[in-house]
């Protein structure tokens, strides 16, 4: 499990209230069903977070360490592709060797495939995949390793529909709505490229956000006093991968050797395009959070946390999950100062015409 160890790949959602204990019987009567009911049709329902099948829920452990911690777990009956093909060659060539035939038109073939699935799904073995979340009553935030839409749009439903609260995902348009009232739906397209003009380029909220802490971390020294955090370097390395809509080629991604100083990079900035994911770290003293980051979706790919003092499975999740709130008190105040600049038309008007200098004059490594 991502937030009890290791790396952790996740999303974050806006509770429209609070989970409490009084909500551990919902998800208990929603539970996973057992997987003997188990046919081709999928099967999802709520699992404590020990494991995948970890079906009886109750209030000792849906909680671990004061948190709510569960997982949507789905289970599916497939027949591999290449064992289903190779099943239905027997078949077809037992049917035209028995009725002396040369071939079988698409209606036979079609009937000897569901006979064929229908002998051998009940002998296949279950696939699970797991949604696991957290809710922090503290900051009322739900930590989901939801990161497709598809996953985003199960466990939206299935949390609505066993509690009757909404999860809003903390998107860079709802997260700037919530946090200062802006709607970024208003911000006219931005170009950092002084070959371009605005409305040459596209771009979206995140994209902006991510250009600008790539800026403030090399013109503005990339440190950020963070209320009750204390102060927090950041900074933004490679891959990096840029997009601009468009003809050709519109996206680009930078791994090897140093793609911060490359002439790809810099090319790629003075032809319109944006920077939609990349590396970063966040350093407190010697504490560091590094993850990769999507601009689109604000969604965060192996966080990896600072180092835990604690060694009993319990204080590990806890100040794992001190960690990360202070994560994310980090990152909601960078993005406020962004909306804040970036609504501001001229503050935004000096930032921009700064911001072209500084790609205009990027180094780059021969």
């Amino acid at each position: 499990m991502g937030f009890e160890k290791g790396s952790a790949s996740f999303r974050m959602f806006f509770a429209s209230r609070d989970l409490t204990r009084e909500d551990v019987g919902k998800f208990a009567a929603q539970a996973l069903p057992p997987l003997s009911t188990l046919a081709e049709e999928e099967v999802h329902g709520w699992v404590a977070g020990r494991h995948l099948l970890d079906r009886k829920i109750t209030e000792e452990n849906a909680y671990l360490g004061g948190y709510l911690r569960l997982t949507l777990t789905q289970a599916k009956k497939k027949v591999p592709a290449s064992l289903l093909a190779a099943e239905c060659a027997v078949e077809e060539m037992a049917v035209m060797e028995a009725e002396d035939k040369q071939y079988l038109n698409q209606q036979m073939r079609s009937e000897i495939k569901k006979q064929v699935k229908e002998r051998l799904l009940p002998d296949m073995p279950p696939s699970l995949k797991g949604i696991d979340f957290v809710f922090d009553e503290r900051s009322h935030m739900i930590y989901a390793s939801a990161t497709s839409e598809k996953q985003v749009d199960a466990f939206v439903l299935s949390l609505l529909q066993t509690t009757g609260c909404s999860a809003a995902a903390a998107d860079p348009e709802t997260l700037a709505e919530r946090t200062e009232g802006v709607d970024v739906q208003y911000w006219a397209p931005a170009s950092f490229s002084g070959e371009l003009e605005d409305k040459m380029v596209d771009g979206t909220a995140g994209r902006e956000f991510l250009m600008w802490l790539w800026y403030c971390s090399e013109k503005r020294s990339g440190l950020a006093e963070v209320p009750d955090v204390g102060e927090i370097a950041f900074m933004v390395e490679g891959p990096l991968t840029f997009v601009m809509e468009g003809n050709g080629a519109h996206e680009i991604t930078l791994r090897k050797g140093d793609p911060m100083l490359s002439a790809e990079a810099r090319t790629a900035l003075l032809s319109g395009k944006k920077l939609k994911k990349a590396k970063l770290q966040f350093v407190r003293g010697e504490e560091v959070w590094a993850f990769t980051f999507d601009a689109d979706e604000f969604i965060f790919r192996s966080l990896k946390l600072p180092q835990t003092e604690n060694f009993d499975r319990i204080g590990k999740f806890q100040e794992r999950m001190v960690f990360l709130e202070t994560f994310r008190q980090t990152f909601f105040f960078l993005f406020r100062e962004f909306v804040k600049e970036r609504n501001d038309e001229k503050a935004w008007k000096k930032l921009k015409t700064e911001m072209r200098q500084w790609v205009a004059e990027r180094p780059t490594k021969v």
